[in-house]
């Protein structure tokens, strides 16, 4: 064989070992990552173009770990967020939105003039006829303006002077599911990143050993079949998972799986943690999955919260007069009570946004005998968190902000008498409360007509309340994207927003 042939030989063998290694490289590439490796650089382009002089923010994030380079866009007045969701939706009528020339309607039908062939719920929608109940509960009036507040709320109602008060919420979704997830994560259909993702995408951790983003799920005393939670509820959805909330419980591991098992000492685990983070970052650099690198990084995180989070969660360095603040719940684990005071340890150690959620706000039947329990559970709480975060000095930059996902409708569901009634499913209006950083106190915004049905004066869509709440925050939401599937993905969707600035200071 000539020289020339065996060259030629030489180089088929060497091109066909090529093709071979290419081969088995675009193997291992899974569609998934692909697709994910592809949008990298589009995402970074994307990125760039949030801010259209693609120059440094012009505000500094105050030291945090993490986030986007040219957030915030603005100088935010709140450095973090506690969202106290009553999930279920609580009776606007039954506690900040009164209505006396009601007690003049009872047992009236609702007039066709006022429900207008509005959607109704299928516990509703075959009912021969829809009898008003009036709220039986005192309301009187409170603070400088004098803001009605019902008696099942004697803590909140005293706290009038520190909150902005909105009648006016409204959504477009009437059952649970769709509707709690339309509000956590600005759309119906499940997929879409949380609030809390978001905001832990773009502003980052002012705390490197705690998730930027925590979520508990509270007992509660009220009616005890309450609508199921879903993890959505505090997903990423399409952002990298790292972004994804982070689940307190109230028994055991306070994070699962947050101890070593028997026989594994912190020195053997972190040898575990090195030598997979190493066959990780092998795996990252062949295949280019950026979820490889958002393992590494939650990896590393569950390392520092076996330190950080047993201390978070020890509260018996709290003062009994704190303790007392909260009320007698507040020692027992996983109440509301000890979930708020939970939140404030959270916020002094940096966790950008914390959300409690609180079940069994749905009464379609016998109100006077839970909504009493619901309303215990919270009011005091809810106003001791406005005081110790007060107190603090920490409210100031600090947005506290109360709802649920939708109201409910003056008439009765089921059969109605003068001490019991029950209430269906109502997205028209409800009312929410906000307070802290850039909220400005004593003020009430919007007004529904006179049997809590329709918003008559400033209404505010759950999309609304989403752009308010980034605004507080620094951030503008018709700006804050990320690329998904051919869009430019927003938490406030793709029609107008307005913030809410008649509530803003």
């Amino acid at each position: 064989m000539s020289a020339d042939s065996s060259n030629t030989n030489q180089a088929k063998n060497v091109k066909t070992r090529t093709m071979m290694q290419t081969n088995q490289h675009w193997e291992q590439l899974t569609r998934r990552a692909f697709f994910s490796r592809s949008s990298a650089g589009i995402g970074a382009a994307a990125l760039a173009s949030l801010d259209s002089s693609a120059a440094p923010a012009a505000v500094d994030n105050r030291g945090a770990v993490g986030g986007l380079p040219n957030l915030p866009h603005h100088a935010p007045k709140a450095r973090r967020a506690i969202y106290l969701f009553m999930s279920g939706a609580p009776s606007q009528m039954d506690m900040w939105d009164h209505k006396p020339a009601m007690a003049d309607w009872y047992d009236k039908d609702l007039p066709e003039s006022i429900r207008k062939g509005q959607r109704l719920t299928t516990m509703t929608s075959g009912q021969s006829r829809f009898p008003i109940a009036p709220s039986i509960y005192k309301f009187s009036p409170h603070g400088a303006a004098g803001t009605m507040a019902s008696e099942l709320i004697p803590h909140m109602a005293g706290k009038v002077d520190e909150i902005a008060l909105v009648k006016s919420m409204y959504t477009e979704a009437i059952n649970h599911d769709p509707a709690i997830t339309y509000i956590c994560t600005g759309n119906q259909l499940p997929g879409k990143a949380s609030l809390g993702s978001w905001l832990s995408y773009g502003l980052g951790t002012e705390n490197e050993n705690l998730p930027a983003f925590i979520v508990m799920t509270a007992s509660w005393t009220g009616r005890k079949e309450a609508q199921a939670l879903y993890n959505r509820l505090w997903g990423s959805g399409y952002l990298p998972s790292k972004y994804q909330g982070v689940a307190l419980r109230s028994s055991g591991d306070p994070v699962l799986y947050l101890s070593n098992p028997a026989g594994v000492d912190p020195a053997v685990r972190r040898r575990m943690l090195d030598s997979l983070s190493r066959l990780n970052t092998a795996t990252a650099d062949r295949i280019g999955d950026p979820e490889t690198h958002a393992r590494i990084a939650q990896y590393e995180m569950a390392f520092r919260m076996q330190t950080s989070v047993p201390d978070l969660a020890d509260i018996s360095d709290e003062p009994k007069y704190i303790l007392d603040m909260y009320g007698p719940d507040v020692t027992t684990p996983g109440t509301f009570a000890n979930c708020c005071l939970m939140s404030r340890r959270m916020a002094e150690r940096g966790v950008r946004f914390t959300q409690i959620f609180h079940r069994g706000w749905d009464q379609h039947g016998a109100l006077p005998k839970d909504l009493p329990n619901q309303c215990r559970d919270v009011d005091q709480p809810s106003a001791a968190l406005l005081t110790d975060l007060r107190q603090r000095g920490m409210l100031d930059d600090t947005l506290v902000v109360w709802g649920g996902e939708f109201g409910r409708t003056i008439y009765c569901q089921g059969g109605l008498s003068k001490t019991n009634y029950g209430r269906d499913h109502h997205p028209k209006c409800f009312t929410v409360w906000l307070a802290g950083g850039g909220v400005q106190g004593g003020v009430v915004h919007g007004e529904t007509d006179e049997f809590s049905y329709n918003v008559v004066k400033d209404p505010v869509h759950i999309h609304d309340l989403n752009a308010t709440i980034l605004h507080l925050m620094g951030i503008d939401d018709q700006r804050f994207t990320y690329p998904f599937l051919g869009l430019d993905q927003r938490l406030t969707g793709v029609e107008e927003t307005r913030v809410v600035s008649e509530i803003l200071s």
